[in-house]
């Protein structure tokens, strides 16, 4: 789709249920709580898939994520999401996500459920330009020095999610 505000999406409600239907650009003016999937990615040696977005993007231009992802299209269920953002993002096919969890993320002008997804890719990536700016795999040591004196600034619901990643058993 070339304009990304008229993309599709199923608007639902606290109980992650769906009560309409609405574009893009109406669900983010309107501060309407819709459908995310973020994906961490690690490499052969454990490290993660890091990224700057484009300054384009509608939501934290030019932040920092450790997590792939993007809105869930109207009638797409989480998993067939996951694998397809991934895929766009990393510029590969063929990967396979593992859901870990889902929390509802809300910010003053946002709120949308993050169904959050893991996956490994040992294969080299081709990142979306249209995406993503900068990329590079690293270690959770890295990640949490960035983090903990915000070196670089975050997508907020990256943070959050990566925050609850971290306390899983």
């Amino acid at each position: 789709m070339s304009n990304p505000s008229e993309e599709l999406l199923d608007v639902v409600d606290t109980q992650d249920r769906v009560i309409r239907v609405a574009p893009r650009g109406e669900v983010y003016r309107d501060r309407l709580t819709h459908r995310c999937v973020m994906i961490l990615v690690r490499d052969a040696e454990g490290r993660i898939f890091t990224h700057r977005r484009s300054p384009e993007k509608l939501f934290a231009p030019g932040a920092y994520d450790v997590f792939v992802g993007g809105v869930v299209g109207t009638g797409e269920s989480y998993a067939e999401a996951a694998v397809r953002e991934a895929e766009e993002e990393l510029g590969v096919s063929g990967i396979s996500t593992e859901p870990l969890f889902r929390f509802l993320f809300e910010e003053t002008d946002y709120s949308w459920f993050c169904d959050v997804h893991q996956a490994r890719w040992t294969g080299p990536v081709q990142p979306q330009a249209a995406e993503i700016d900068w990329h590079g795999w690293l270690t959770e040591a890295e990640i949490a020095d960035r983090l903990a004196d915000d070196r670089w600034p975050f997508v907020p619901d990256g943070r959050e999610a990566y925050r609850r990643y971290l306390l899983l058993p």
